[in-house]
């Protein structure tokens, strides 16, 4: 149930997060996502019931009108870690053979002094970031996973 709200509350900041400023109001968001679309497949009464947990409207539109960019915890799945002598050359080799089998799927490359990593995805559980790993396992048998802050555009791009 947690899980589930808490899943609830970060759609709805990543959806308030994507609309321009001059957008409509949350309320308005919430009005027209309890509604169903025309056409849609359900027929019948269907009712869906938006709510949110605590201050989470004030904190969307807090973070709207900052324009700051919001940050959360997350995973992402270290396929380099090295700080040998051909570190460069092995990250750079990694992040294009990741790209070459694995399109679609973010990468991203860093020297964090004195290691060179690379790592892949945008996972906003363990879960998420377990699946990623097995698939990748087998190119990158020595891949484990990492937390990261994430933001908001990680996600949209």
């Amino acid at each position: 149930m947690r899980t589930l709200l808490l899943h609830t509350v970060f759609c709805l900041l990543l959806t308030a997060a994507a609309l321009p400023l001059e957008a409509q109001s949350l309320d308005a968001f919430k009005q027209r996502l309890a509604e169903p679309l025309a056409g849609e497949w359900m027929t019948g009464d269907a009712r869906v019931v938006v709510s949110e947990y605590g201050d989470a409207a004030q904190a969307v539109e807090r973070a709207v009108r900052s324009g700051s960019r919001l940050r959360f915890r997350g995973y992402r799945v270290c396929i380099f870690f090295d700080n040998g002598q051909d570190a460069r050359a092995g990250a750079v080799a990694a992040k294009s053979l990741f790209e070459e089998n694995y399109p679609g799927v973010r990468v991203y490359m860093v020297y964090e002094n004195p290691y060179f990593k690379v790592t892949v995805g945008n996972c906003l559980t363990a879960e998420e970031a377990i699946i990623l790993k097995g698939k990748v396992s087998a190119t990158f048998p020595k891949a484990f996973l990492k937390n990261e802050d994430l933001s908001v555009t990680d996600l949209l791009r």
